[in-house]
């Protein structure tokens, strides 16, 4: 009776996780069916009615959509700047963690200090003099402007981040590594980081969904060169509201890129944890 009782109890819970998923995906899978459509058929109905009369999908808004010079620069655009600043954060925080965490210099818990109490600035405050600077440095409405700004901003919170996790790993296994020989540059690459992946996959994550997505940054930062798919997107609807046959294709690759991203990393991210556990 008990092993019934669990049977249906679990078969309950996965219903439930079925349903949530189902209607988790269904803003999704909308924007996707809403993207296969022509501008006449979407202002004649909702994107469900494809599944009475399937003929309105068809391709010919992405064909369309890779004609749109705009869009694909600022596609590019936001790859530009969402990679190089995921790594650049990804790469600086597990040295700067690693280093907060176990090794000795003179005033690093003061810096780690300093470091926490960045989180505390808002983003907003430090748009105008930082914009500013980079018009005086030749790098407003650059790519690597907006790059560099992300990852000034991005640091603070993955610095604290990193260090706090890397501070968990047992002292006695670094010690034992450093007595095998191993230097400090050895212990961190073949050590820390593989222990440390499940922190590092997170942060990769979370980056690069906060770059992706941004819009304030880069509508400040970006000129019409180098904007993001967020800003050309924005500027599409203000100028054309009703050309549907392009934002919708444009937004469905917006959103499914670190849809892809997330579930890719995400995979990774179950590992490690699963690794850890084992060990």
């Amino acid at each position: 009776m008990n092993v019934i009782r669990r049977g249906l109890g679990n078969a309950v819970v996965q219903a439930f996780l079925v349903v949530i998923g189902l209607v988790w995906m269904t803003p999704l899978a909308g924007l996707f069916l809403s993207s296969l459509r022509s501008a006449e058929d979407t202002a004649k109905g909702g994107w469900w009615t494809v599944f009475t009369s399937p003929g309105q999908l068809s391709f010919d808004n992405y064909s369309a959509l890779l004609d749109n010079s705009g869009i694909t620069q600022a596609f590019w655009n936001t790859v530009l700047i969402s990679v190089p600043t995921t790594v650049l954060v990804v790469v600086v925080a597990a040295l700067a963690g690693y280093a907060f965490a176990w090794l000795e210099f003179p005033g690093r818990d003061t810096v780690f200090l300093v470091v926490v109490a960045l989180l505390v600035v808002p983003v907003q405050i430090g748009l105008l003099p930082v914009a500013k600077l980079f018009g005086q440095l030749g790098l407003f409405g650059t790519i690597p402007g907006v790059v560099l700004f992300h990852v000034a901003y991005g640091l603070p919170f993955a610095v604290f981040l990193l260090r706090n996790y890397f501070a968990e790993m047992p002292k006695e296994m670094l010690e034992a590594a450093r007595m095998d020989g191993g230097n400090e540059w050895r212990i961190f690459t073949r050590l820390v980081l593989p222990v440390g992946r499940p922190a590092i996959a997170s942060l990769a994550i979370f980056q690069f969904l906060w770059v992706w997505n941004d819009m304030l940054v880069a509508l400040l930062f970006a000129d019409s060169s180098s904007q993001p798919l967020t800003v050309e997107l924005q500027s599409q609807i203000r100028q054309f509201g009703s050309n549907v046959d392009v934002l919708a294709p444009g937004a469905f690759l917006s959103l499914v890129v670190p849809v892809v991203v997330f579930f890719a990393f995400q995979r990774h991210f179950v590992q490690g944890v699963m690794a850890g556990s084992v060990k």
